[in-house]
């Protein structure tokens, strides 16, 4: 068994470093950029007057920064070579993204907001996977282009872990369907032009077959923003948003009819492993810096270093933290090899450990840093804050924990579900 990392990545990494030294970071600190990850000004980000989105200033920075990514080659890299990018593995992406988040908050990377100069492209590799023909032709130059995507909307008010009790219903409607219901933490629905609305057109509650994703133009008649929900780190861009008659045709139907929920769960497993990898990052970063600090520190004359209840307990991170990277890149490894429905459980063991571990990697960072840690003039406070919600929204840990057992009693089956097809 070979546990380098492959020759390739490690490579890449440090092409991505000199771009972040060379454009990202010169960025960052143009203008009066640096207020945006100045943790006492954090509220540059929020434009309190607008409901607490995102500040427009903020989100052009961003954009500017995807656009340097993409003209260097960077922001595609797990997408087909065909369509500009790397054909980047999962292994790949779970390096990169614990690498950028080690690396402390920045511009090339800031987890509030899931921006990367190496994106996830969530939609857009589900469009490759899933798209019909036509869905390819019309969507991908658009979404390649940053002219088109969609915001996923999946949990409900009344129904937040579990999916399969979905009250939003699809009803026939001549060549289309009418949608009606509500949706709830419907991120990024401030800027969508389309919302990918999982409904229920057949079938019974709780059936994982019958549900159906339908690609919804936010401009539809009936579709409304209700609004913004405000979260212990802001600014918000999660809306509740309802649905009252929507009409839409049958190119809408993405994935195939009563196979939406289906195709989802090949989201969930590749978006866990690279939120699971972050989380990693995050922690690894917390630990370096307390490190680094009880070195420094000399209260009563000698180092924080030097004291057993310093040592111990980063002693016992940085070692769930070697065990857990491991399990990341067996697992990211495996979904390359052998696909993203094979390693359900373990995906579920490294979301739900890593998430916990961040969180109590930065807590006991700002323990260790004292005052100075709890305050806004270190970031832990604001990891912590960004990285609780992980805890819930990637999957209550208690539902990872439940997915885990539901696989080692013989409840859950580890394969691809019905009628989902493992892309090539």
């Amino acid at each position: 068994m070979d546990f380098d990392i492959p020759k390739d990545v490690q490579d890449y990494l440090g092409v991505l470093d000199d771009f972040i030294r060379d454009e990202i970071k010169p960025l960052e600190q143009q203008d009066d950029n640096i207020r945006f990850f100045d943790h006492r000004r954090e509220d540059a980000r929020t434009d309190w007057e607008r409901g607490g989105l995102p500040n427009e200033d903020w989100e052009a920075l961003l954009g500017e920064a995807r656009r340097r990514a993409d003209a260097a080659g960077h922001y595609r890299y797990p997408i087909p070579r065909e369509y500009g990018g790397q054909n980047g593995t999962n292994l790949g992406m779970a390096i990169i993204r614990e690498h950028f988040a080690a690396m402390g908050l920045g511009l090339h990377n800031d987890l509030q907001n899931e921006h990367s100069i190496v994106a996830n492209n969530v939609g857009l590799l589900l469009m490759l996977a899933y798209g019909t023909p036509e869905q390819k032709q019309d969507w991908i130059p658009l979404m390649l282009e940053g002219k088109r995507g969609f915001a996923f909307a999946i949990t409900e008010p009344n129904h937040g872990s579990d999916a399969t009790y979905m009250e939003t219903k699809g009803v026939r409607d001549g060549d289309g369907w009418r949608l009606n219901g509500e949706k709830t933490w419907n991120t990024g629905i401030h800027k969508a032009t389309y919302d990918m609305i999982l409904a229920r057109t057949s079938g019974n509650p709780g059936d994982g077959e019958g549900i159906t994703a339908f690609l919804t133009p936010t401009s539809a008649d009936g579709f409304k923003v209700e609004e913004m929900l405000w979260t212990f780190n802001m600014p918000t861009d999660h809306g509740r948003v309802s649905l009252t008659d929507v009409y839409v045709d049958s190119s809408a139907v993405f994935g195939g009819e009563g196979r939406g929920l289906q195709v989802v769960q090949h989201f969930f497993n590749e978006n866990r492993i690279r939120q699971a990898a972050s989380s990693l990052g995050a922690a690894q970063f917390c630990i370096n810096e307390s490190v680094a600090y009880a070195k420094e520190r000399k209260p009563f004359g000698k180092a924080l270093a030097t004291n057993q209840g310093i040592q111990f307990p980063l002693a016992e991170l940085q070692t769930r933290c070697e065990m857990l990277r491991a399990l990341i890149h067996k697992t990211a490894w495996m979904m390359d090899t052998y696909g993203n429905f094979t390693v359900s459980d373990k995906v579920s063991m490294c979301n739900y450990q890593a998430n916990r571990l961040c969180c109590e990697a930065a807590d006991q960072a700002m323990q260790v840093h004292g005052g100075l840690g709890y305050s806004r003039h270190k970031p832990f406070e604001h990891i912590y804050r960004h990285h609780r919600r992980y805890r819930i929204t990637e999957g209550a840990e208690e539902i990872q924990i439940r997915r885990i057992a539901g696989y080692m009693f013989g409840f859950m089956k580890q394969n691809a579900p019905k009628g989902v097809r493992e892309p090539s």
